[in-house]
């Protein structure tokens, strides 16, 4: 599988092979070419999805602890 694909550069060509079979334009033979070239592209997609949100979620919980860290500052700030 071929990792050096972008997320969008694997979702167009996906778009691209869908158009194909959804028009009538793959014949017979080529078909099951096409579904297994598209289940490769799903499978990037999905990989580059799963570790999009696993980041955003690192980063999302990085924040929350910055702002809770902010809050107990400024209570023991106040409280001085």
């Amino acid at each position: 599988m071929e990792n050096t694909y972008t997320y969008n550069e694997a979702f167009e060509e996906l778009q691209l092979i869908v158009s194909e079979i959804e028009s009538g334009q793959t014949n017979v033979d080529e078909l099951t070419e096409k579904i297994h070239r598209a289940s490769q592209l799903i499978a990037i997609c999905k990989a580059k999805l799963t570790s999009s949100e696993e980041e955003v979620e690192k980063l999302l919980a990085k924040l929350a602890e910055t702002a809770t860290d902010d809050i107990i500052e400024e209570a023991n700030s106040e409280e001085e």
